[in-house]
């Protein structure tokens, strides 16, 4: 197996592992919904429309695996903290590229440096100009 076959298999098989199976009723074939039974404190499939119930194999309900190469990654990270209505604001700087006065700031650890540095991201949808204190 050459070195690149083995990676690809295991982007494959995390793949599969994070498809869920829908499962249906036996009785009436409609799509089984998970359930948590607090009395004996398991997780169950319930049908919706008719009684039957069947305890689930594993506790897992869904798994979301996201895969991305790290520059992608980051990338994918600016363009969404601009929206973000739970990261804080500050008006007190302005964006060097296009001049707003509003702009989303979080501490995070800069690649290849030891602690925290405060990152800013402008506000103005069509500029997203990132930049740090």
């Amino acid at each position: 197996m050459s070195p690149g076959s083995f990676s690809e298999q295991r982007k494959a098989d995390r793949h599969q592992a994070a498809m869920s199976t829908m499962k249906f009723c036996r009785e009436c074939n409609n799509i089984l919904y998970p359930k948590e039974d607090r009395e004996h404190k398991i997780l169950l499939y319930a049908c919706r429309n008719c009684d039957h119930r069947e305890v689930a194999d594993s506790n897992c309900v869904y798994r979301n695996v996201v895969d991305h190469a790290a520059g992608e990654f980051t990338q994918v990270l600016f363009e969404d903290v601009a929206t973000d209505p739970t990261l804080p604001r500050t008006k007190s700087v302005r964006c060097a590229a296009c001049g707003h006065g509003e702009a989303v700031f979080f501490q995070a650890t800069a690649r290849g440096e030891e602690g925290m540095t405060l990152f800013f991201v402008c506000c103005n949808p069509s500029c997203g100009h990132r930049w740090r204190d």
